[in-house]
């Protein structure tokens, strides 16, 4: 799993064209018309800052807040600069006159989902995201820094792109390519052994957090996605992630930690990572750490579960012995009260739906609300963001989704919304 390889940018790129460049290979120039009718409803905004959203009206659905579980019926939410200003039952809210009207009779209405683990390396790929209910999102990494050009498309032009946390570059032994997305990485290339040292790794934290990374992305094992790799077999040991933790703190930054063994898990929660990721064999040990840690526990299954349909027969048997194990896992961290988030490791040109991640978590053996919580306020906790998303209320984003059912009662209604606002945008 994470992240497939994108052809590097020109080589006469420079530090004051990196982030154009990945603008570019984000394919933000190719949706700029787009991006302009998407935004026609703000306007530009002055001196670059950026637009502060739409305008709407949301009509008529069933409402409701994943943090209370409280379901509002003939509900009123109104959004006016991207921001909800009021939401509640009709003839309780006032709707301000000429606000355009999203009439949602027949629907529920829930906040935007969050996609706390997707690899988003062009714009298509975002407007994607965006369009199967992912409003919010954490990048798990990128080979060129596009997701930081992403994130800042989704700034200037909301309804084409879920509001992005980057994670810049994977920090891991072998960068390939990647060496070629900042000049100050290139020296990286002459290391017999690849990123080890402890100058190494700090160096690949400090170029991240320079370009602009919200957050960083590590390694304790190989990848379960390529059949040559073994995923038990651990690359980096403690000392190693504790010098990566402890660089991107340095600058206030968390580490997400791609993981499978159960001494990698180890490793990584007791090096001080702030969530773990995959982490199939994740044993109760761990899991209890993470507790007392408040760690949080991205499991991926739409990822682990995917392995499971490929025409590879080494791909294909990890996958249907890799997903009852993280299912359990999964289970038995919720139950130990460690906090999950919801991600589908989604990269490559293909955007799985964040609701295939909440059925997962619900045939897991979470209750419905409580699978909802993983891709709504759990995730945005993990995110930083729970002051802002993952609720429908009075000062929180207006990012919503319209699903033809009650979740409630059939949580597969979220991998299909028929309607995503974003910021106050329909898109």
């Amino acid at each position: 799993m994470c992240l497939e390889a994108i052809p590097p940018p020109p080589p006469s790129v420079t530090r004051r064209g990196v982030l154009a460049g990945a603008a570019a290979l984000a394919g933000t120039v190719a949706v700029s018309g787009t991006a302009a009718a998407a935004s026609s409803s703000t306007g530009p905004a002055p001196g670059g800052a950026t637009p502060a959203g739409g305008d709407l009206v949301i009509r008529g659905g069933t409402l409701l807040d994943p943090a209370t579980g409280e379901v509002t019926e003939n509900a009123v939410v109104v959004i006016r600069g991207g921001t909800v200003r009021a939401a509640g039952r009709e003839g309780t809210v006032a709707v301000p006159p000429g606000t355009e009207v999203l009439d949602a009779h027949g629907q529920w209405v829930l906040p935007g989902l969050v996609d706390a683990h997707i690899h988003l390396s062009t714009a298509a790929e975002a407007r994607d995201a965006l369009h199967r209910g992912a409003t919010s999102a954490r990048s798990g990494s990128t080979t060129f820094y596009q997701d930081i050009a992403v994130r800042e498309l989704a700034r200037h032009s909301p309804a084409l792109a879920p509001r992005l946390t980057a994670a810049g570059v994977f920090v891991t032994p072998d960068l390939g390519d990647t060496v070629l997305a900042d000049p100050d990485l290139t020296p990286l290339a002459r290391l017999k052994d690849g990123v080890r040292s402890a100058e190494a790794l700090r160096r690949v934290v400090e170029v991240n957090l320079a370009r602009g990374a919200d957050v960083i992305k590590t390694r304790v094992n190989e990848r379960a996605g390529l059949p040559e790799q073994d995923p038990l077999a651990q690359v980096y040991a403690y000392e190693q992630l504790a010098e990566v933790v402890a660089a991107a703190r340095r600058r206030g930054r968390g580490v997400l930690c791609h993981s499978y063994s159960e001494q990698g898990c180890h490793d990584a929660v007791t090096a001080g990572i702030r969530s773990l990721e995959h982490g199939v064999f994740v044993g109760e040990r761990t899991l209890r750490e993470m507790r007392r840690r408040g760690t949080y526990f991205t499991p991926t299954l739409t990822a682990i579960a995917g392995l499971a349909d490929s025409t590879h027969p080494v791909l294909a048997e990890r996958g249907r012995a890799y997903l009852p194990v993280l299912k359990r896992a999964v289970l038995t961290a919720h139950e130990l009260g460690v906090p999950l988030a919801a991600g589908t490791d989604s990269s490559g040109g293909t955007v799985r739906p964040i609701g295939r991640e909440v059925e997962l978590m619900r045939a897991a053996g979470l209750s419905a609300l409580d699978a909802l919580r993983t891709a709504t306020t759990g995730a945005a906790r993990l995110l930083g963001t729970e002051r802002t998303v993952g609720r429908l209320v009075r000062g929180y984003a207006g990012d919503a989704i319209l699903v033809s059912g009650d979740p409630l009662s059939d949580v597969t209604v979220l991998k299909q919304p028929t309607r995503v606002v974003r910021a106050g945008v329909p898109v």
